[in-house]
């Protein structure tokens, strides 16, 4: 192959590739609507679990708390926030937060549906 041919191809594949990252991050990004809990992060998963806890602390519900932790996943809500508890204690979570999580933990070990 010449050198013209080889530069070329270069030209080609990158304006492929422009072409490429323009349509997919400009013209039509991928837009996530209404999507579960349980496709986010783990720090957010937590975070959600953390809100699960603080509205606990307003009502007392464990149904609806329970209901609510159900969507991250197929484990039972208890090892859903006994996991929260875990990671909210190694990133320093408050002690505030870390007690409605504890609450959370109790009422989930004693929840039955």
């Amino acid at each position: 192959m010449s050198s013209s041919h080889l530069i070329k191809i270069f030209i080609a594949l990158a304006i492929g590739i422009a072409l490429g990252l323009i349509y997919g991050w400009v013209i039509d990004p991928i837009e996530y609507v209404d999507v579960t809990p349980n496709i986010l992060r783990q720090d957010y998963q937590v975070d959600y679990v953390l809100m699960t806890a603080e509205g606990f602390q307003h009502d007392f519900d464990s149904e609806t708390a329970a209901r609510k932790l159900a969507i991250l996943g197929s484990e039972s809500p208890a090892i859903i926030t006994a996991n929260a508890l875990e990671y909210a204690i190694a990133n320093n979570f408050t002690e505030t937060e870390i007690q409605y999580l504890q609450t959370l933990l109790t009422a989930m070990q004693t929840y039955s549906p």
